[in-house]
């Protein structure tokens, strides 16, 4: 192959990883956290995947709490949900990805994951629980 062949392959390739989890129902769509409060009131579950520590120190209110590490084993909680609207927030935003994907893998088709997380929400001034 030519130099031009495979810079054109390298570009397909990666044009096709980019929008590949799309195309499955894969991606992962981030929210913030106006949005996140919003989506809740009107009816999507609020899922908190930190530990319970964390959340009995701060919490959004009406949020659920199943740290990540028992996502896969309580999904039975949550499967009212899913085909509805859940929104994942931790304490920044990476543990609530990995649940995201976790949710995604198991056939929960709306699930968004909330931009910096409880960090984000407590500095936006949103309500939370003390």
């Amino acid at each position: 192959m030519d130099k031009k062949t495979i810079w054109i392959a390298a570009v397909l390739a990666l044009g096709l990883a980019i929008i590949a989890p799309q195309l499955m129902g894969k991606s992962t769509e981030e929210v913030s956290v106006q949005q996140a409060q919003s989506m809740n009131q009107q009816g999507a579950l609020l899922l908190d995947v930190r530990e319970p520590e964390e959340y009995a120190a701060l919490h959004a209110p009406q949020a659920k709490l199943i740290p990540l590490g028992e996502v896969s084993a309580r999904m039975k909680e949550i499967e009212a949900y899913k085909t509805k609207d859940i929104v994942v927030v931790c304490r920044s935003g990476r543990r609530s990805a990995k649940a995201v994907a976790i949710l995604k893998d198991a056939g929960f088709i709306h699930v968004h994951n909330v931009q910096g997380g409880m960090i984000a929400w407590s500095e936006a001034g949103l309500e939370t629980v003390k």
